[in-house]
């Protein structure tokens, strides 16, 4: 073999290595875009977790604020229920709110509007109805 067909063996490695070097440096450009991309994603479904941890946040407090209001109401029927136990005979006889509230059955009722079975009564759920009258 001679000088020449060296340096052309030569000439040959050298382009395939260049080529190699380039194609290693243009992947590491894809794989730089694609770790770029995939940091914005991940910024993004942080601030997506921050944003369903503070409307958790707003949603726990809202039923712990029902829930709260709905226990002094409890609190406030309970305590009239005991007091209206103690009330005196005359006031005894008087309709309760609720008896008050309901209406009467011989009013007319439109059309398709429930009907109380059994002498149900429409703030009892445990009442059936019958809406074919």
């Amino acid at each position: 073999m001679g000088i020449l067909e060296n340096v052309k063996v030569l000439e040959t490695k050298v382009d395939k290595e260049i080529d190699f070097a380039r194609r290693l440096m243009e992947e590491n450009v894809q794989l730089k875009e694609k770790v770029s991309l995939y940091q914005k994603r991940i910024e993004d479904l942080e601030s997506l977790i921050q944003a369903f941890k503070e409307e958790q946040s707003a949603i726990e407090n809202g039923i712990l604020s029902a829930l709260n209001r709905l226990n002094q109401f409890e609190d406030a029927v309970e305590k009239r229920l005991a007091s209206a136990g103690q009330d005196s005979p005359e006031q005894a006889g008087a309709e309760s709110p609720e008896q008050e509230a309901a209406p009467s059955s011989d009013k007319p009722r439109p059309e398709g509007e429930a009907v109380p079975v059994n002498g149900g009564s429409e703030g009892n759920p445990d009442q059936p109805y019958d809406a074919t009258e």
